[in-house]
């Protein structure tokens, strides 16, 4: 894998045109993210488009449901061809078992453990969840890892210890990478590119620093020298 596909560009955009857009701004993007917003508002075909063009594709719709109901949906997905697609953690073990069968052809799945918006206080006070933040991503890595699933997603605080209990070959997507200088918004549990990818990340996803930058190639350049250095 090179440098380049480790960082996945979050097109956190509403509709093709300025997906169109912005790749043309970004030749050198190997892997890019798609989420609710754009998924919703342009639909399947805008996976199929982006595939035809070369890239790889995050699926990022954090399934939550049932477990027949998440078998359905993740079987639709992964036929699209998406090469990452994920999950919520919180799902519970046979929900990610039935989606994890459910799975077609070369995608892999991910869980969610804890939104990188979530820090110690929402954690305890309003999702009512007793213990620290990395416990709790701890605990559904292991279901995750128990559920046959590749991965999970996690800010890159938690990477080190998840590498560390289930091995460099459980993958660690993790969002809330922000450069120097970059504010970090929503995100609450956040680390440089370089910090991530000496942690143990494997995908860094990165999108407002890159596409909210006055010249977003320049942007993804210093963040693509900043993860050789680290490698």
């Amino acid at each position: 894998m090179t440098s380049a596909e480790k960082i996945i560009a979050a097109l956190d955009l509403q509709s093709r045109e300025e997906v169109l857009e912005v790749l043309d701004m970004l030749p050198d993007v190997r892997f890019v993210k798609v989420g609710m917003e754009l998924f919703y508002s342009t639909g399947p075909g805008l996976v199929t488009m982006l595939k035809d063009r070369g890239l790889r594709v995050f699926l990022d719709l954090k399934i939550h449901d049932i477990p027949n109901t998440a078998y359905g949906a993740i079987k639709s997905l992964s036929k699209l061809g998406c090469d990452l697609l994920n999950l919520h953690c919180a799902g519970g073990l046979e929900m990610m078992k039935r989606a994890r069968d459910a799975v077609v052809g070369d995608t892999k799945l991910i869980g969610v453990t804890q939104l990188t918006s979530i820090d110690q206080t929402v954690l305890n006070e309003q999702l009512g969840i007793e213990g620290t933040v990395e416990d709790c991503v701890l605990h559904y890595a292991n279901l995750a890892k128990q559920a046959g699933l590749h991965g999970v997603v996690c800010s890159p605080n938690e990477v080190s210890m998840i590498k560390t209990a289930f091995g460099p070959s459980f993958l660690a997507v993790t969002p809330g990478v922000r450069p120097h200088g970059s504010h970090s918004q929503d995100q609450k549990r956040t680390m440089t590119p370089k910090e991530a990818v000496q942690a143990g990340s494997d995908y860094l996803v990165i999108g407002r620093p890159i596409l909210a930058s006055p010249d977003p190639q320049q942007a993804f350049n210093d963040i693509l020298r900043e993860i050789e250095v680290a490698s």
